[in-house]
């Protein structure tokens, strides 16, 4: 089916849960964001997605060291920069239009929905934007902020090495001082989306690497700027020897990158030496939400083909309603996953949104006191908001595929092609079980526990809406219970088997806050039924699994496996 972007949703989540209208949003009206809106739904829907298929049909490919792309991405990107969107939320002292992060969630929901793989190109770059502008000397931020905004130029993340993935401390990639304020990185780098491609002149790549004399640990790590291309022109010394073959976005090219084959790749150090991580800590909330806002594309996306599919596909009699075949959209089943997909997608956004709106507002608000609260307020939503959006899109697309039954297994639908593609997500920008480490043993505690104390406050006002004030209370209260728990000891075995079930059963109990506060504010019609369904069914659900796997941290602490 045809992409549909769903401007009146996103526009309905920008209202609630992303505050449209508040303060720091003064300098954007919401006509501004709808017309923002709704020009970039219209490109994804006749520019992009018709790649989509695409490109997981015809991937990109290597040929000795040169990546091309699928047919139609490097036309797209082109005229998607030109028109002005890689710049959209990039510094307006470097050529970007500077809009909040409440607009660039928007837009990147839509990108996402149409491709996620060609979506993937501008993430990245974004990313180093963020970096190099929060952390690089003025001379780098000059020389590389307008083409990266422009998307003239593109930017990567080289993080992970084969031994380390997650776990930083072990990287091997070294850097060596060239005594002019330079330096000559060697080592390899594996999973690098668009570590080498056609669509942009130039690829800047921010690479985590070791000096000699750095202390272990991730206390030794140093970021380095490592272009394609030098100022001077010439080639720099780094290729890119492989292309991945993955179970999803085939059309996204993940690189396995060298650096070093003739002597060493030469880079600029961004921020202080043995302080990498600090600066890619500086995007890691925005990262993290965004790869949480992929998750509510694909949902979106797959949620659009199930019910397109289940008006049509006609199948079996439904006894109170006469003979004859009816739509399987009638049919109570097929009705309960459609209500499940549309709420567990609609709460995720509206999390999603409600993250950008405190992002915005570490960024934007007037006094150094609101801007802590809010940027505390983010820190804790963040891990929600990657995490709980991407497990849904899993869930939602898997429950796709069982709609269209046996044809949902066919790749000629598309939907099998949205579950692979989903399935990455849990995993890239921090894994869900970290992001539940995180939250437990960081998160739950922040300003002494008064930033989860307010999120609760105020989903329990929500909440009062749909599920009564009884109801909402007790829900309240036993979340709050369970998070104390498990903060009070967040390095024990218990704490750390039952975080990712937890962070679940929070996100559910703020989402379904906004997602009531939602319904709230058009009054009715589906919006209403998509948050009573999420308050009685996905909520209690996701608390019950919480407390389920409490019980049972002892047994899984006492359980070696063989």
């Amino acid at each position: 089916m045809t992409y549909q972007p769903p401007v009146s949703q996103i526009l309905l989540a920008m209202q609630s849960a992303g505050k449209f209208g508040a303060p720091h949003y003064a300098d954007l009206s919401l006509d501004d964001a709808q017309a923002i809106i709704s020009e970039a739904g219209r490109f994804a829907a006749e520019r992009i997605a018709p790649l989509n298929q695409v490109g997981d049909r015809l991937p990109a490919s290597i040929n000795d060291g040169k990546v091309t792309t699928p047919p139609g991405w490097r036309a797209t990107y082109r005229d998607w920069c030109a028109a002005g969107w890689n710049g959209l939320a990039g510094p307006a002292d470097h050529g970007g239009q500077g809009l909040p992060m409440l607009m660039a969630v928007g837009c990147t929901e839509l990108w996402n929905s149409a491709s996620m793989a060609f979506a993937l190109c501008p993430l990245l770059t974004a990313g180093a934007i963020e970096a190099i502008a929060a952390h690089a000397c003025q001379d780098l931020k000059d020389f590389y902020l307008p083409k990266l905004v422009s998307g003239e130029w593109t930017g990567t993340m080289n993080l992970t090495e084969p031994q380390a993935g997650s776990d930083l401390s072990d990287l091997r990639c070294r850097a060596e001082r060239l005594g002019d304020g330079t330096y000559s990185i060697t080592g390899s780098k594996i999973f690098i989306t668009y570590g080498e491609h056609d669509c942009a002149s130039n690829i800047v790549h921010l690479v985590l690497a070791r000096l000699a004399d750095a202390p272990a640990g991730t206390r030794g790590i140093s970021l380095f700027l490592v272009p394609k291309f030098l100022p001077d022109g010439t080639r720099n010394d780094l290729r890119c020897h492989s292309l991945e073959h993955k179970l999803g976005i085939h059309g996204s090219p993940t690189c396995a990158m060298t650096y070093g084959d003739n002597g060493g790749a030469k880079g600029w150090l961004i921020g202080q030496e043995n302080r990498g991580l600090n600066c890619m800590f500086t995007m890691m909330n925005n990262a993290r939400l965004l790869v949480g806002v992929q998750g509510v594309a694909l949902a979106e996306r797959a949620t659009q083909m199930s019910v397109a599919y289940a008006k049509e596909r006609r199948q079996g009699s439904i006894p109170d309603q006469g003979p004859g075949a009816s739509a399987i959209i009638r049919h109570p089943d097929v009705k309960r996953m459609l209500l499940e997909m549309r709420a567990k997608t609609a709460a995720a956004r509206l999390l999603c949104m409600a993250t950008a709106f405190w992002i915005d507002g570490s960024l934007r608000a007037k006094s150094a006191d609101d801007r802590r609260l809010a940027h505390a307020r983010a820190s804790l939503l963040t891990p929600l908001a990657k995490a709980y959006s991407t497990e849904i899109a899993v869930e939602v697309t898997s429950t796709a595929i069982q709609i269209h039954g046996g044809m949902g297994y066919i790749e000629e639908t598309g939907v099998a092609q949205l579950y692979r593609d989903a399935r990455i997500l849990p995993i890239y920008e921090g894994t869900n079980g970290i992001q539940a480490i995180d939250l437990v043993s960081r998160k739950l505690r922040l300003e002494d526990g008064e930033t989860l104390f307010d999120a609760l406050k105020s989903s329990q006002q929500g909440l009062t809406i749909v599920a009564g004030e009884p109801l909402a209370s007790r829900i309240v209260s036993e979340i709050s219970e369970l998070a104390k728990t498990l903060s009070d000891a967040p390095d024990s075995v218990q704490s750390l088997a039952v975080a990712m079930p937890l962070l679940r059963a929070l996100a559910a109990v703020i989402a379904g806050g906004y997602l009531a506060e939602s319904a709230a504010l058009v009054q009715g019609g589906a919006t209403e039924i998509e948050a009573r369904y999420f308050v009685t069914v996905e909520l209690p659900t996701a608390m019950a699994a919480a407390k389920s796997a409490l019980s049972g941290a002892e047994i899984l602490a006492t359980y070696n496996l063989q």
